[in-house]
């Protein structure tokens, strides 16, 4: 199949990885509003810490530029990938959509007339069809990802499903055929469906994720307040084959890109809709972190010191990190909380003393939170409370 141009619109945790992976065959322009993200780009460097992209990014022969200018980036694509951010605003109780849909206008009207216009932005149920009928096209399709945070090219490799919200006709099987050729594991499903159906499989994918976790967490605040042991239940539970042992160790709760908001945008499409199990779910999020609090101030420390505000190793996000929601309530308590985070480069983070020395960092902390046991702090476990009883990130 003879190289494309291909646009993709965001270089953040969807974009960079899809743009390293379409780069390999493809020539790939990156359209970014942010000009520090674009230089790294041309620099070869990644905007996101994900080790596949970085390696990758180092390979001469891969074809990938960026650019602030629409013009620029989107004359003569032959597909136009939007994957810019969708955040959950909860005011209107809705993703705010407009970097999707000012993406959308200027790729109608910048692009080849011929182009396919593919969203990999999380986007509410029914989106995709309002945005064509609109514009009365069909060039406009939604095709959603399933990526782990430090493992977004791994996964675009070896996908597990590509799912395709529109028509199974010439230009969306390009589409899938692009992606095949990308991947190293060739033998996944490809499904078709129509575009709202495609948008519910992302929405409610997540929120069973979310489910898993929160179902795992209120197990461990189970085990912990009647003192028995969480990882031997869990051990026990996960050789059910139809339980299965992954996507089980508890944590402080779910955050990270995605679950937080998707749980809250699937829910509200159950507006006139009987449920309690999805309203559950974002409840136990919170139950669990307050539970957690409890137990914390119950030992009645005076310093404590937050190890990492990353979700997990390999990451460099720390967006709706459970963690963050631990602060404002040891705040409340009157507790000292010092920070450790290479990420931050500054002396305070939100009014907190960040300590740029680890040793330093461990001595001064009578007690050390951490949602991930890392190898570097494991030896001062006797100071350290986590829930991470597998000490693997899920």
């Amino acid at each position: 199949m003879p190289n494309k141009k291909i646009t993709i619109i965001g270089a953040g945790f969807v974009g960079m990885s899809l743009a390293v992976l379409l780069s390999k065959t493809n020539y790939v322009n990156i359209l970014e509003i942010d000009e520090s993200k674009v230089n790294k780009i041309n620099a070869r460097k990644s905007t996101i810490d994900d080790f596949g992209i970085i390696e990758a990014l180092k390979n001469k022969n891969i074809q990938i530029s960026a650019t602030t200018k629409p013009e620029e980036a989107l004359v003569n694509s032959n597909f136009v990938i939007i994957a810019t951010p969708t955040n959950f605003d909860e005011s209107s109780n809705v993703f705010d959509t407009s970097s999707v849909e000012d993406s959308i206008q200027a790729s109608l009207q910048l692009s080849d007339p011929k182009s396919l216009i593919v969203i990999k932005s999380t986007v509410p149920i029914g989106f995709t069809e309002s945005q064509s009928l609109k514009y009365n096209t069909e060039r406009i399709i939604f095709s959603p990802e399933f990526l782990r945070e430090g493992m977004a090219l791994h996964d675009n490799l070896h996908p597990s499903r590509l799912i395709i919200g529109g028509k199974k006709n010439q230009a969306n099987i390009l589409f899938s055929q692009i992606m095949i050729d990308a991947a190293i594991k060739k033998e996944f499903d490809v499904l078709y469906m129509n575009s709202a159906e495609a948008e519910a499989t992302k929405l409610f994918s997540n929120t069973y994720l979310a489910m898993r976790v929160a179902f795992f967490n209120e197990l461990d605040s189970f085990s912990m307040e009647k003192k028995i042991s969480a990882f031997n239940i869990i051990k026990g539970m996960s050789l059910d084959p139809r339980i299965g042992n992954h996507y089980n160790n508890p944590s402080f709760g779910y955050g990270g890109y995605c679950l937080p908001k998707d749980t809250k945008q699937l829910l509200s499409h159950y507006n006139g809709v009987p449920q309690s199990l999805i309203d559950a779910i974002i409840q136990s999020n919170s139950t669990r972190k307050d539970f957690l609090i409890d137990k914390i101030l119950s030992l009645r420390i005076k310093t404590i010191g937050i190890y990492r505000l990353t979700m997990k190793e390999g990451s460099d996000n720390f967006r709706e990190s459970a963690i963050l929601d631990l602060i404002p309530r040891l705040k409340e308590n009157k507790i000292k909380i010092i920070l450790y985070e290479p990420m931050i480069n500054s002396s305070v983070y939100e009014g907190i003393p960040l300590q740029s020395n680890l040793e330093d960092f461990i001595d001064d902390s009578d007690m050390i939170i951490a949602n991930r046991l890392s190898n570097e702090i494991k030896k001062y476990q006797d100071k350290v409370f986590t829930r991470d009883l597998f000490h693997r990130d899920t």
